[in-house]
C-alpha cells in the first residue's frame, strides 16, 4: 500500500461522484496519493450542493445513480460550467458516449478500469483546460471560531487559539474539505507521525478547544467507523 500523501495547497481539487461507496473510496484513496485534494458525493443531489459551497478543478461523474443521473446532473448543473467533466459507466454503448459528449463531458470511461489510467485522463482534461486551478477558500468558520488555512491560525472572535503542531495539521487537512468524512488512516502521514490512536487523542484535544461540549461535538464529528469530519459554517 502506498505511504498517504498530504495534498498541497494549490492542488486540483477533485470531486467524484459515484453511488457505490467501494468505487469512491478506492479512488479517493488512488487520487490522494496522486497529490490531489479529493472531496466525494454518493448521488447528484449531494454533489449539487458542494458545487454550490466548493471550488472544484474537474468532476468524475457516474452516468449510472438512482434517481438523477450523471446525464441529468450535466443537463441541470454541469454543462453550464467551465469544469471538466469525466464520465464514469458500466456501460459501453455508444449511444452513451456520444449523449454525454453533447452534454459536455471531456472524458468517457467504461467500468471496470484501471485507476491509473482514470489518473491520466484527468491529468489531460486538467492540461487541456489551461491546467488553471480554482481559487479555494482561504478560511473556514465553525461558530465563534475561523481557521485561516494559510496562515494555520485559529481565532474565537478576536482571540488567538493556541493550538499544538499536530492540533494544527488535523484542523488543516480537517479545514481544507469542509464536511467531508476524512478517513482515519488518510490523516496518518509523514507530517503528522500519527498512530490511528494518537489521531483519536488529538481530536479529542482538539475538540476540547472548539467545541461546547466535547462529549457531543457539533463541529468535529466522529463518522463511526470510517474517521471524522468538520462540519463548517455555509459559506456565503
Amino acid at each position: 500500500m502506498n505511504t498517504p500523501v498530504t495534498p498541497k495547497d494549490d492542488a486540483a481539487h477533485l470531486l467524484i461522484v459515484d453511488d457505490d461507496n467501494r468505487i469512491r473510496s478506492l479512488l479517493h484513496r488512488y487520487l490522494a496519493g496522486e497529490g490531489y485534494r479529493v472531496s466525494e458525493a454518493a448521488d447528484a443531489a449531494e454533489a449539487r450542493r458542494k458545487l454550490q459551497t466548493f471550488a472544484f478543478d474537474l468532476v468524475i461523474l457516474d452516468v449510472m445513480m438512482p434517481g438523477e443521473t450523471g446525464f441529468d446532473l450535466m443537463r441541470t448543473t454541469l454543462g453550464a460550467t467551465e469544469l471538466p467533466v469525466i464520465m464514469l459507466t458500466a456501460r459501453g454503448e455508444s449511444d452513451d458516449r456520444i449523449n454525454g459528449f453533447e452534454l459536455g463531458a471531456d472524458d468517457y470511461l467504461t467500468k471496470p478500469f484501471e485507476p491509473r489510467e482514470l489518473a491520466l485522463r484527468i491529468a489531460r482534461a486538467l492540461k487541456r483546460r489551461g491546467g488553471t486551478k480554482t481559487q479555494w477558500h482561504s478560511a473556514v468558520s465553525f461558530g465563534a471560531f475561523v481557521f485561516d488555512i494559510e496562515r494555520e491560525e485559529l481565532r474565537n472572535g478576536p482571540a488567538v487559539v493556541r493550538l499544538t503542531d499536530r492540533e494544527r495539521t488535523l484542523l488543516k487537512t480537517f479545514s481544507e474539505q469542509p464536511g467531508e468524512t476524512i478517513a482515519r488512516h488518510l490523516l496518518i502521514t509523514d507530517e503528522t507521525k500519527m498512530s490511528e490512536r494518537t489521531v483519536d487523542v488529538q481530536i479529542n484535544r482538539l475538540r476540547r478547544k472548539i467545541e461546547e461540549d466535547p462529549a457531543n461535538p457539533r463541529y468535529l464529528q466522529t463518522i463511526c467507523g470510517i474517521g471524522y469530519r468538520l462540519m463548517a459554517d455555509p459559506r456565503d
